[in-house]
């Protein structure tokens, strides 16, 4: 049993990096840290604990969470440090050796956090908690808003898909998930909170059901039923396993918005193979064309790698075109980073860095040009927006059914309200339209 006493009174700061999952899951952390009585530590206050959830999806992301938790030791001396997260799961001995840091938890542990805080005593060294791959298998439950209007619910975790370039199967461990009646059950307690919108989250979701012997399609029906959410996004699924009966389904729904989000990696086939990917390009523009096709005015967004082990000018080409022609909305691009124990590093032909940035400059400036063009469609239109609080002095912001980000004034009264917006032009610096609220309210 947990003595909560200790608890009472003391402050704690979060620092995430990464993922939407990440996010969900640091703050699922903050919850049980607050039900034991820690509060959350104003600007400024020292704390009395950080938790820091790592990243490790690349060597920039690596050195990325070394400089959190340096930064962190330093703005909080004396703090408790816990360290979670895919690096702390890979690299537990290294994290714990880090000045500082008085707890590591891998990915079976950090659902626990509290039981490794002890009396919040600083310890000479950081003591590392990991398990073994093999023995990775737990799925904790995370649905949570934080400072977002949206909710983010975590359905599944974990990857069964061993792509060359990629750890995370060896960071989260098997592909795993909670039953469709629990994940039921937390729409309505979000929807109960106040919730209007419901990002579906994890590592592979469209593998979701491998634990329980359910499928991902059943899922979405069944939390398209929940009442009091008006929107569900989802937020990334593998294009092999997005189906046609689910692209039809989303079609009709009231609930799930036209906005999809599917990784391609690469637009060149012989690369895909290297990768070890699931898919061909054919398979990929199938589903594109899919979608566009009784859902003209979906977002479509797109991870893409460039880089990688194998990707010669020829090949990026071919990717290049491949995407120029596809109807997609925005690009997400990263720059291939080799990582430890992958089976990319046996692959031949390494590209430079500085090819490796000019590749990205280009699918970038594509991207752009894209969601532009994308935005532009829908100026003078009337849309629903979901608007949220901004930071100070900036004007409110949300998002239209399919995803076009939309500025109003400020208004305290419209903070997670879905209203009827007037879409004007581009603000500024061109990453929002700007919009005006209907006084009528009605479409």
């Amino acid at each position: 049993m947990i003595d909560t006493n200790i608890f009472q009174d003391k402050t704690a700061v979060y620092y995430t990096l990464g993922c939407k999952l990440n996010f969900s899951e640091t703050s699922t952390i903050g919850k049980v840290l607050r039900e034991a009585g820690v509060r959350t530590a104003r600007k400024g206050e020292k704390a009395d604990i950080c938790v820091v959830n790592t990243c490790s999806v690349t060597e920039v992301a690596d050195k990325k969470c070394r400089q959190a938790i340096h930064k962190l030791v330093k703005q909080h001396p004396g703090a408790f440090v816990v360290v979670t997260g895919c690096y702390a799961q890979l690299k537990p001995e290294t994290v714990a050796k880090i000045e500082g840091v008085d707890v590591v938890l891998g990915a079976e542990q950090k659902k626990d956090l509290l039981h490794y805080l002890g009396n919040l005593q600083k310890h000479e060294t950081g003591e590392a908690y990991t398990s073994a791959l093999k023995d990775i298998r737990s799925f904790a439950p995370s649905c949570s808003r934080g400072d977002r209007t949206r909710f983010f619910l975590k359905v599944q975790d974990g990857c069964d898909y061993y792509c060359s370039y990629c750890t995370i199967p060896f960071a989260r461990g098997r592909s795993r998930n909670g039953s469709i009646a629990s994940m039921v059950e937390q729409a309505q307690q979000a929807a109960v909170e106040g919730g209007k919108e419901i990002v579906l989250t994890g590592v592979n979701i469209g593998d979701f059901g491998r634990s329980t012997g359910e499928n991902f399609f059943d899922l979405v029906k069944a939390l398209d039923q929940v009442k009091g959410i008006e929107r569900y996004r989802i937020s990334s699924i593998e294009p092999n396993l997005l189906t046609d009966e689910l692209i039809e389904y989303v079609s009709r729904s009231q609930r799930f918005m036209p906005h999809f989000h599917i990784p391609l990696q690469s637009g060149s086939d012989e690369v895909l193979k290297m990768m070890r990917r699931r898919y061909d390009t054919a398979l990929f523009a199938s589903k594109i064309k899919k979608i566009k096709e009784i859902m003209p005015n979906a977002f479509i967004g797109v991870d893409v790698i460039v880089g990688t082990r194998g990707e010669t000018e020829e090949f990026f080409e071919q990717a290049y075109r491949f995407i120029e022609e596809m109807d997609m909305t925005q690009l997400h691009v990263f720059s291939y980073s080799e990582r430890p124990g992958t089976q990319a590093l046996h692959i031949d032909h390494i590209v430079t860095p500085e090819e490796k940035h000019a590749r990205s400059q280009r699918l970038l400036t594509l991207s752009d040009e894209k969601t532009r063009a994308f935005y532009a469609r829908f100026i003078g239109q009337k849309m629903p927006v979901l608007l949220e609080r901004p930071k100070p002095g900036l004007p409110m912001h949300g998002f239209t059914p399919n995803y076009i980000r939309v500025e109003v004034p400020y208004d305290a009264s419209l903070d997670n309200q879905v209203v009827p917006v007037l879409l004007g032009d581009f603000n500024e610096d061109g990453t929002a339209l700007q919009g005006t609220v209907l006084i009528d309210r009605k479409i």
